[in-house]
C-alpha cells in the first residue's frame, strides 16, 4: 500500500511546479504580440498555457496552427526573447525553498524531470542558484522519450541508487502524473501550478496539493 512505502528522493517538474516561470513568459509573449502589432493577452490566459510549451504559446497568442507559414518564425522569435528574459521575474513557488531545506535535513535528495530543453533549463537553474542544488536535472535532451514516458524517473532512480517506487514525483500537468504512475512512483498533483481548467482529480494522482507547503507533510508520511 502507498501509505507504507518509504521514499528516498523527490523529483519535481519545473515550470508550474518548482518554479513560477509564468511572469517571464507573460512578458515575452506580450512583447512578441506587440512586435507583430497584436494586442497583449491577459496574464492569467498566458499563465494557464505555460506548461504546454512554446508551440502552445504561439498558437494561443496568434490563434494559428503549426501549419501556418509564419508559425516557425514566430516560435523562434519567442524563444529568442525568452532566452533574453529567462530569469528576470521567475522564482520558486512559495514554500519550495523551505521544502528543499527540510528534504536536505532528512537526507532526501531532490531533482528535476522536465520537458523544458536543456538550453533553457540549465541557464535558468544557474541564474537562480537554488540551495541545496538539485542532485539531477533531466531534460528532453537527456532521454530518448520525454514525459509522459517514465524514462526520466527511471534515470533518476538509477542515479540515486534507489527504486522508482522510492521516488515522489510532483507535477502540475497530466503528463507528469502519467510519467510518475508509469514509473511506479508516488505522485503529487500540484494544483497551485499552471492547470487552467483541468480536472486535476481525473488525473488520479496519489495526492493533490493546493500549496507547496502541503508537500512536506506528505513526504513525512513516507520517511
Amino acid at each position: 500500500m502507498i501509505s507504507g512505502r518509504k521514499i528516498r528522493a523527490v523529483m519535481f517538474d519545473l515550470d508550474g511546479t518548482l518554479l513560477d516561470t509564468a511572469p517571464d513568459f507573460v512578458a515575452v509573449v506580450n512583447q512578441l504580440l506587440i512586435e507583430n502589432e497584436y494586442e497583449e493577452l491577459a496574464e492569467d490566459v498566458i499563465r494557464a498555457c505555460v506548461s504546454n510549451g512554446s508551440k502552445a504559446l504561439v498558437k494561443l497568442a496568434f490563434q494559428i496552427e503549426e501549419s501556418h507559414e509564419q508559425f516557425n518564425q514566430l516560435r523562434e522569435r519567442l524563444l529568442e526573447l525568452y532566452t533574453q528574459h529567462i530569469a528576470v521575474f521567475t522564482k520558486p513557488f512559495p514554500g519550495i525553498e523551505q521544502l528543499l531545506q527540510k528534504l536536505a535535513s532528512h537526507n532526501i535528495v531532490w531533482g528535476i524531470a522536465t520537458n523544458k530543453p536543456a538550453a533553457y533549463t540549465i541557464p535558468l537553474m544557474e541564474a537562480l542558484d537554488m540551495q541545496p542544488p538539485p542532485a539531477i536535472v533531466i531534460c528532453p535532451d537527456h532521454v530518448q522519450d520525454s514525459k509522459p514516458h517514465p524514462e526520466s524517473l527511471f534515470m533518476a532512480a538509477k542515479e540515486f541508487g534507489c527504486a522508482p517506487e522510492e521516488i515522489i514525483y510532483v507535477g502540475d500537468h497530466l503528463r507528469d502524473i502519467q510519467c510518475g504512475q508509469r514509473a511506479g512512483s508516488i505522485t503529487i498533483a500540484a494544483a497551485y501550478g499552471y492547470v487552467g481548467n483541468e480536472d486535476i482529480d481525473a488525473w488520479q494522482a496519489d495526492y493533490r496539493v493546493e500549496h507547496a507547503n502541503e508537500i512536506w507533510p506528505i513526504v513525512q508520511k513516507h520517511l
